[in-house]
């Protein structure tokens, strides 16, 4: 296979690791008791701060480039200004405040195996597209069939199956799990629908990224719009949820790094390089990040893995 070929699956592996980053440092933020909404915001506004600048230069410069043999990008038209609201209410302001809410209630570890319902989803959501077929009288198609039913089993055993608990990895962990209400029954269970719905909207969104690249393909412009529009939607949201402004305060403390981590990373980076893997070979996914944080949750925030798991 030339480089070309495997750079998707590399970059499809370090989207895993920063997904792993970013399961364990959002936990430890929202225990520390940070408000899930205004983190969003924070979130989306400041990924917005860093990439919109780069976008309009990036713009400017294709356009002082651009020649009769390689066009510039089509005009932003309305209808894609508005194509591009919806997206980022759908992969942006929804996904993110539900998935984090439901991070709170249950674990990292959970939120990490949660994400692998997406491919269930994403094929499902690419057969009623009809950019994936399958034939049941055939091995791959028995094949896909087969991955998409253990795939499902898995993430619902991993969830309601705990099994004997083994010592954490780390005696005395970074950021010290704080014990909280979230972990009743009834909040794992509501927490556990919640988090499948979340990856559920996620794998709609990636799937429409595709078309979406076709039509207008400028990544990095595309990802900033979806951001700034995603951080007006959230600040509508957090001010419903939170009125009290000073619970908006940002300290030297793992809520500030866990805002800045999200903004580099865990939303800018992780935003262009899960478009350029849709464009480049559809989507592709890998189950790293749940053995990945299965084993960081265990050494920074000190949760007990389970022998089920």
């Amino acid at each position: 296979m030339a480089d070309g070929g495997k750079k998707p699956y590399v970059v499809a592996v370090a989207i895993q690791a920063i997904y792993t980053a970013l399961f364990v440092v959002s936990k430890a933020a929202f225990d520390s008791g940070i408000n899930t909404y205004v983190f969003i915001f924070y979130r989306l506004a400041a990924a917005t701060a860093l990439l919109l600048p780069i976008a309009l230069i990036d713009c400017t410069c294709r356009r002082s480039r651009s020649t009769t043999a390689t066009p510039p990008a089509p005009a932003m038209s309305c209808r894609l200004l508005f194509k591009l609201f919806i997206y980022a209410l759908l992969g942006n302001t929804f996904t993110l405040n539900v998935y984090n809410m439901s991070l709170k209630r249950t674990s990292a570890t959970v939120g990490s195996a949660a994400t692998n319902s997406m491919p269930v989803v994403t094929f499902l959501l690419a057969l009623l597209l009809r950019t994936e077929s399958v034939k049941l009288q055939s091995r791959s198609g028995m094949g896909k069939l087969a991955g998409v039913t253990l795939c499902l089993a898995g993430v619902l055993v991993i969830a309601f199956y705990a099994g004997p608990s083994i010592r954490p990895l780390a005696h005395n962990p970074v950021f010290a799990h704080k014990p909280h209400s979230a972990s009743s029954g009834s909040e794992w269970i509501k927490g556990t629908f919640l988090l499948i719905v979340a990856c559920a909207t996620l794998s709609l969104w990636i799937v429409l990224q595709v078309p979406l690249l076709k039509e207008y393909p400028n990544k990095l412009m595309t990802t900033a719009l979806q951001c700034l529009f995603g951080a007006l939607q959230s600040f509508v949201v957090a001010v419903v949820f939170e009125r009290d402004f000073t619970k908006w305060k940002l300290g030297l403390d793992i809520g500030l790094f866990a805002v800045i981590y999200s903004t580099f990373l865990g939303t800018g980076a992780l935003m262009y390089l899960q478009a350029w893997c849709a464009e480049m070979r559809g989507p592709v996914w890998s189950p790293l990040a749940l053995v990945f944080t299965i084993l960081c949750s265990s050494f920074f925030l000190g949760e007990a893995v389970r022998l089920g798991r």
